[in-house]
């Protein structure tokens, strides 16, 4: 599964499927280290040369890391940036260099200021010129390429769109660098920087494709199972306009370096059997047969030799068939993974021929739920959140973060405005009342676009978001006593970017969990969320759950789940508890999603999915559920999906 490292050794493999070279590691973090190392060799030897570097660089949370790792090397290392010259890829148009989304204020808070580069040499393009000076600029950027011989390493993210840089479907091979107006999707994936996507400027200053690709070296990043489908598509399609990045492909030196998550599209991870003998693990026994299943629409006890033959399975049928048998043990291992008892079945409740389950001993149990924001809860798992409290097991949610930059200001001042109605009804201070309510209408009514609130008007949201989860847990029949609201420090900086995970953060789940003693926990275990919160939130609960490892409590009756938030499910092969609801249970989840009325209709950081949660959640579910079904199990109305924790992952 893409969230347990299988290996920590890289992959480096290049086949006829892979037209740009590829390396695959275990974790995002390695990939920032193996680059950062590369960078900092290449400074090192141009220095001894007497030679400057020449360094193209990008933004957004792709190559933070990189920039983290480069300070450290300059802070403990001694590493130099004397002889570095940077260009970047690109700006926001219209920018000021001292808004929060401007690239100049982010190089700057993330590389620039922290090390010793001349700031002559630091180009960035700028967002501040006239409309009609754009051309001459960036005919001028063009030159000031060539005038410092032409870019060393050029580093890259890619888009949803397959851009790199800005260039965005239908940039051409020659283009070079000029403004160009964005696409809608990329809009869209840039809304949560902007707080709304009618805040994101329509157009910006990027390098062409023809530039990036006249770089002595272009190494391409990318991060998380959001990313695999497009990245694959560049990688192994055709080479086209609509997918930029696909040009790389004919690039002499471009190299892609991704985490696991990121790979999982490309052809040697999705299906290894293509390219040759592979090792048949169960695992991967699993995943070729319902990929076969699937391909052929076909139940699995349905598929015979002829079949695995024809796709490329002959190395399988040969080691592990007669292919009956391979489909039986594939087919009896789904079966096993369907339980309508997700906290264990008591010895009441069981019947002749019940599979037994680990902890069946224990009943009921102690439950701990994390939501990564308030609403994770019912969105990912609220119908086997509803299934364990029905069940009897003392479920406890604890909410990671209070959510408060997704609130619309609206609702701000509509909160506002009934709690000074309230207490002048009361006659609760009446003055504070009064300065409170002033204060928040004139901030907001003055706010600009991606400015950070006020504390108060923090605190207000964050009271909404926690009103919010009362009601939705409250239908759920969840007491209040058992809502535990972190609030961990790391989010609470008013801005889309976070501070790094700390001490603090870490230590506020080992509390929980020497407080609860849960017999379960379950945590977000996907990588998509184009935020990053949910990684941040599921990194601090699997630390934590290794400082307790040793616990009595933890190491004999503990079992960790991971389930996947709003953007993705789990694959098929992946899943090893698949919870069955009813058409009643979900109706009782809808609406429990319903309570988080300020991200209803609406809400001010949606991602790349326009659909709203509770649809997502119920087509996700409901997919899950027809694939099931697909495969020829039981049919059912939805499922929700679980994969175990190894206890193997040291961070993500």
């Amino acid at each position: 599964m893409a969230i347990v490292s299988r290996s920590h050794n890289i992959s480096h493999t290049h086949n006829r499927f892979e037209r740009i070279p590829c390396q695959v590691f275990p974790h995002a973090r390695e990939v920032a280290a193996a680059i950062a190392s590369d960078i900092a060799n290449l400074i090192r030897q141009r220095a001894a040369e007497g030679r400057n570097c020449v360094l193209g660089l990008a933004t957004g949370s792709t190559p933070v890391g990189i920039y983290d790792e480069l300070v450290r090397l300059h802070r403990e290392e001694g590493l130099s940036f004397d002889n570095v010259v940077t260009f970047n890829l690109d700006e926001y148009f219209p920018m000021q260099p001292h808004e929060l989304q401007s690239y100049v204020r982010f190089m700057n808070e993330h590389l620039f200021d922290l090390v010793d580069i001349r700031r002559e040499n630091v180009h960035i393009p700028d967002g501040t010129i006239e409309d009609s000076t754009v051309n001459d600029f960036c005919r001028r950027y063009e030159i000031a390429i060539e005038d410092a011989g032409g870019i060393d390493i050029q580093i890259l993210g890619i888009g949803r769109t397959g851009h790199i840089g800005f260039n965005e479907p239908g940039s051409g091979k020659e283009s070079r660098t000029r403004l160009i107006t964005l696409d809608r999707v990329t809009r869209m994936d840039a809304a949560s920087d902007f707080f709304g996507e009618e805040n994101v400027p329509r157009r910006a200053i990027t390098m062409g494709v023809g530039t990036i690709l006249e770089a002595r070296e272009v190494i391409l990043i990318a991060f998380g199972e959001h990313k695999a489908p497009i990245l694959a598509q560049a990688v192994e399609g055709n080479i086209t306009s609509a997918v930029a990045a696909s040009f790389l492909q004919e690039h002499p030196n471009a190299r892609v370096v991704i985490d696991q998550s990121a790979a999982e599209s490309l052809t040697r991870f999705r299906s290894p059997w293509l390219l040759g003998r592979v090792k048949w693990t169960p695992s991967t026994i699993r995943k070729a047969v319902i990929w076969l299943a699937r391909d052929l629409k076909k139940p699995i006890l349905k598929m015979t030799e002829e079949d695995y033959n024809e796709a490329g399975l002959q190395d399988l049928a040969a080691e592990h068939g007669p292919a009956y048998d391979i489909n039986l043990q594939v087919f009896r291992h789904l079966q096993s993974t369907i339980t309508g008892w997700p906290g264990g079945k008591p010895e009441h409740a069981k019947l002749p021929g019940d599979r037994p389950q680990r902890h069946d001993s224990i009943f009921p149990k102690r439950v701990l739920i994390f939501s990564p924001h308030p609403d994770d809860d019912v969105i990912s798992m609220g119908g086997t959140l509803i299934r364990l409290v029905d069940q009897g097991h003392e479920v406890h949610v604890a909410y990671q973060t209070s959510g408060n930059i997704a609130v619309f200001d609206d609702d701000a001042i509509r909160f506002c405005e009934f709690a000074a109605d309230f207490n002048r009804a009361f006659g609760v201070d009446p003055q504070r009342t009064n300065e409170l309510e002033q204060h928040v209408e004139e901030f907001l009514k003055n706010k600009k676009a991606g400015q950070v609130d006020s504390a108060e008007v923090q605190t207000i949201k964050g009271l909404i978001r926690q009103g919010e989860a009362r009601a939705a847990t409250r239908l759920c029949q969840v007491p209040d006593d058992r809502l535990h609201f972190l609030n961990m420090p790391f989010y609470e900086t008013g801005r889309v970017k976070k501070k790094p995970l700390g001490e603090e953060d870490i230590q506020m789940i080992v509390d929980l969990f020497q407080q609860i003693k849960p017999h379960q926990i379950y945590a977000a275990g996907d990588l998509s969320d184009p935020h990053g919160t949910h990684r941040t939130c599921l990194s601090a609960v699997l630390q934590a759950c290794q400082r307790v490892s040793n616990d009595d409590w933890y190491r004999n009756e503990c079992e960790v789940w991971l389930y996947r938030g709003a953007w993705h499910e789990w694959e098929p092969h992946e899943i090893e508890m698949a919870v069955p609801l009813s058409p009643k249970e979900v109706l009782k989840k809808r609406n429990a999603i319903f309570k988080h009325e300020s991200q209803k209709d609406r809400a001010l950081f949606p991602g790349p999915d326009v659909r709203e949660f509770w649809k997502r959640a119920e087509d996700r579910n409901a997919d899950t559920a027809r694939l099931y079904d697909a495969l020829g199990l039981a049919e059912y109305a939805a499922i929700e999906g679980f994969v175990r924790w190894n206890g193997r992952l040291t961070l993500i």
